[in-house]
């Protein structure tokens, strides 16, 4: 009955319309609800991504994925275009790859605030992963269990990016190993199923 007096008061208009496309939008999900890259959201994905595009006059690229496992997050990376010998491979801080040098990628992810040091170090960065080797050929494969990154919470990754430098990570300069230019960068984002 009062479905019907309402109807009758509130003729069917495009401002209507609005009103309860507004309505359900405000009743649908909220932006808290999604994972979000600052660690707001303990969903985590199932799996994460990052290609790797060339910084300016370099041809090195590939792919990184991150997915969890029991005891943290295996990165595999698969890269060509390098020159051969050992090559750093961090997480930086920010996901922007639009400077020609990757430098818009920021330092290394450090939320804790702790000195560089190598992957396994017991105080790192959660973006220190060490090297990653090229052959001959400039081809590179990666692999590793990382228990520090995350694709939730304070330590996840996603939405920062992937760099690889120039040259091996000593894995003790500071603050970043000295590992050189940055010659690939790659944005992580949530991959698909």
């Amino acid at each position: 009955m009062m479905n019907q007096r309402l109807r009758r008061a509130i003729p069917a208009s495009p401002i209507v319309g609005s009103i309860v496309a507004l309505t359900a939008l405000a009743c649908g999900p909220r932006m808290d609800d999604r994972a979000v890259p600052d660690g707001g959201d303990s969903r985590s994905p199932a799996r994460a991504v990052a290609v790797l595009h060339p910084t300016e006059d370099q041809a090195a690229s590939g792919r990184v994925t991150f997915t969890p496992v029991d005891g943290g997050i295996r990165v595999e990376a698969d890269l060509e275009g390098l020159s051969p010998g050992p090559h750093g491979i961090h997480v930086h801080e920010y996901g922007d790859c639009s400077a020609p040098d990757g430098a818009a990628a920021g330092g290394h992810f450090n939320p804790e605030g702790v000195p560089h040091a190598g992957p396994d170090s017991p105080v790192r960065h959660v973006g220190d992963l060490g090297n990653l080797a090229a052959d001959s050929a400039g081809a590179a494969h990666f692999e590793r269990v990382d228990s520090e990154i995350a694709l939730a919470g304070p330590h996840s990754i996603v939405g920062r990016a992937v760099i690889i430098h120039a040259g091996a990570d000593d894995l003790t300069s500071q603050p970043s190993g000295a590992a050189g230019p940055r010659v690939a960068c790659g944005v992580i984002g949530v991959a698909g199923p």
